[in-house]
């Protein structure tokens, strides 16, 4: 039903290319992190670094992404990371990589996807009717969920010819992200007319904070993806704990994302009509079950069904919160909610990705994913029992999704 739309087709068409870049490229940077350095702390570093930005900037993202065209800010996104592409790329090519360098460029990458990620996610409602949004948030969830696992895939094959051929690929990658971007026509977003004060930027925090189901949806995204930042650790798993190399390395990461891409597939066809809030909550354990059972594998066909699960698992999770957070949030807010959303949930990967490198490095490998996974499932338990409001929801059709919460805020 979203495809019948073309600036739809054209704005998954330019995320699906943007994130299989994006993922093409981080897998060949932890690669050759890993390659430089031999420690995992320094993979942890490579999350840390690409999150700094989104911890310092993204008020001003959402701010930006609700008093400025959102096509536009996509755009300008798309230009910097090309340009972070060429140059990993050059000093690849130079024989000049260093693991600083590699810091450096992370940091410009990072500024790019913390402003393109609440222009993105906001835009969405906005390129289909209300009646096709849901479907319009699976197929979306289910082209992200295939660039991540194309583009882990893609670069672990890829890297046996050297890192330089991926990011040579991610270049052109993002030039037709650019394209499609461009071909997007809708101009019916409400543009905030608000001062750009200290209140109006803080306006989308506030928001979250006064109800309960947003606030749970994000935060038990936000504690699951914390917990659970195994794959950062995947490159010591494939040389030192299961001996796969390079090739079993991208497999591992691909193998995760076919997982969450088989979920979003599956939701496009089957979304959730009842029970959406215990939906949620399931999924997160589940989530969490399948991090302490790929923590514990030395067996790499057990790994692999353990990340497909997991990433099952987390495809539910972020069909459910995407569609509690876009309906119940009004246009003007969404660029603003969208942006805590993102920092709390999306940029929560890389702080995640940091936690395993730090716990690895103190605890070991091991310990460190089975500690993430327990935490994961805890977490699920505790988010049942306070909030209330989250595990009672219900059906995700826009029109009964919002009497109810009135009703809620009613009482």
């Amino acid at each position: 039903m979203a495809f019948q739309h073309a600036d739809y087709r054209a704005f998954w068409l330019a995320r699906v290319l943007g994130v299989f870049a994006i993922d093409m490229q981080i897998t060949a940077v932890s690669w050759q992190v890993y390659q430089l350095t031999g420690r995992p702390l320094d993979l942890g570093l490579v999350g840390l670094t690409q999150f700094a930005p989104f911890f310092c900037l993204f008020l001003v993202a959402g701010t930006v992404a609700d008093h400025f065209q959102r096509k536009r800010i996509m755009l300008t996104c798309v230009s910097l990371q090309i340009l972070c592409a060429v140059a990993f790329f050059t000093m690849t090519v130079t024989g000049s990589a260093s693991f600083l360098t590699i810091l450096a460029i992370l940091v410009f990458l990072g500024i790019a996807r913390t402003f393109q990620s609440p222009a993105q996610q906001a835009i969405v409602p906005l390129l289909v009717p209300k009646e096709h949004f849901a479907n319009a948030v699976a197929w979306t969830s289910s082209g992200f969920q295939m660039a991540r696992i194309a583009g882990p895939g893609f670069a672990g094959l890829m890297i046996v010819a050297g890192e330089q051929w991926v990011y040579g690929t991610v270049v052109f990658l993002f030039f037709c992200s650019a394209a499609m971007t461009f071909l997007i026509k809708t101009n019916t977003q409400i543009i905030s007319t608000a001062p750009v004060t200290i209140e109006n930027i803080l306006a989308g925090f506030k928001f979250i904070i006064k109800r309960q189901i947003i606030i749970g949806a994000i935060g038990l995204d936000l504690f699951a993806v914390l917990l659970g930042g195994a794959t950062a650790l995947l490159p010591i798993y494939a040389t030192d704990i299961l001996n796969v190399g390079s090739a079993g390395f991208g497999a591992l990461r691909a193998t995760h994302m076919v997982g969450a891409f088989a979920g979003a597939l599956f939701l496009t066809q089957y979304p959730i009509t009842g029970k959406a809030g215990k939906t949620l909550l399931i999924a997160v354990a589940i989530f969490g079950l399948g991090i302490i059972v790929f923590g514990v594998s030395t067996s790499f066909w057990l790994s692999l069904t353990a990340l497909f699960v997991l990433g099952a698992a987390d495809s539910v999770s972020i069909f459910v919160r995407n569609n509690l957070v876009q309906i119940i949030t009004p246009d003007d807010m969404r660029g603003r909610v969208s942006a805590v959303s993102s920092v709390f949930v999306g940029a929560s990967n890389e702080v995640g990705e940091f936690e395993s490198g730090v716990t690895a490095e103190w605890w070991g490998v091991v310990p460190a994913v089975v500690v993430g996974g327990i935490g994961t499932i805890f977490i699920a338990g505790l988010f049942a029992k306070i909030f209330p409001q989250l595990r009672e929801v219900d059906s995700l059709d826009p029109n009964d999704l919002v009497r109810k919460y009135q009703k809620m805020e009613a009482i």
